[in-house]
């Protein structure tokens, strides 16, 4: 039995600006997996990758995390090519995995699962509603709200989410992705309509401008934290929820468990790749703030 169980597929990215090509893993899971390994909470992740990316695992594996592993016959490629300037990214998906199944998942238990589709076939209704039998789940939207039409990714609707989400207990969307799920703008109506679809926490991300968190008609504003340096954004969505999970799981309230999860993001911004700090980290980067 795990406190907390991340589901999602580990994505092999090429990143293309005009000095630079890098080829990294990434994907919620790989972000999400890495950030919460030092924290005292039993964890466990489960993955789906090609043979030739079973290294990503391994790295995994050898920092602590037990990670299962289903075999597909591709890993999820990710090409992300930046202009000049980097605030315009065309991206393409070039190869995509085997969708997770009932089966799969039918001897793994969590307190918590988090799912982090990358792409709207990753994780079927079915499996959702099979692990909401099981325990609490929480959701990262972004993948649903994708479609790959021929190699490019397209911004769409979620067809299926009225009868998916009345299965989640804990959906993350940033602005935009709660705008398109809900047709609505502005968080205070957005969040409602997600509340009388049946989701009972939702947590909506802002970047530099915090995150807002509303549960049982409570609004709960948590600040965002400045980092030392803006060095890389990638993964900051994760990284903000493995912390908030941990401090969930833990008992800890919304606001304190915001704060956790906004200061575990901030940290990882000061440095490229994902977060490699400790709970001790966190807990200064609070307290100094408070001053």
């Amino acid at each position: 039995m795990y406190e907390v169980c991340c589901i999602g597929h580990i994505t092999l990215d090429r990143v293309v600006t005009p000095t630079t090509e890098k080829h990294m893993a990434g994907g919620t899971s790989f972000y999400f997996s890495n950030a919460i390994r030092k924290m005292d909470v039993n964890y466990g992740l489960v993955t789906a990758v090609g043979e030739s990316e079973m290294p990503f695992v391994l790295e995994l594996r050898a920092n602590g995390t037990d990670v299962n592993v289903f075999p597909s016959a591709k890993t999820v490629y990710f090409e992300n090519i930046y202009s000049g300037n980097l605030d315009h990214r065309t991206q393409r998906v070039l190869q995509e995995a085997d969708p997770f199944t009932v089966e799969q998942l039918s001897n793994i238990q969590a307190e918590i699962f988090h799912l982090g589709p990358l792409l709207s076939n990753d994780i079927s209704v079915e499996l959702i509603k099979d692990l909401a039998g099981r325990s609490k789940v929480s959701l990262d939207v972004q993948g649903y709200l994708r479609e790959v039409r021929g190699e490019s990714v397209c911004a769409v609707d979620w067809p299926e989410k009225m009868e998916a989400l009345q299965y989640v207990h804990t959906v993350k969307a940033d602005e935009a992705e709660l705008e398109v799920l809900t047709g609505v703008k502005g968080i205070p109506e957005g969040v409602k309509i997600l509340s009388e679809w049946g989701v009972r926490e939702i947590v909506i991300t802002r970047a530099s401008l915090g995150s807002v968190i509303y549960m049982d008609e409570v609004f709960y504003d948590i600040p965002a934290f400045r980092p030392a340096a803006e060095v890389d954004a990638t993964g900051c969505g994760d990284t903000y929820m493995a912390g908030y999970l941990y401090q969930r799981v833990k008992g800890a309230g919304i606001q304190q468990a915001g704060e956790f999860g906004a200061a575990m993001a901030s940290l990882k911004m000061e440095s490229y790749g994902p977060f490699d700090g400790t709970e001790n980290d966190i807990l200064q980067l609070l307290v100094a703030d408070k001053r």
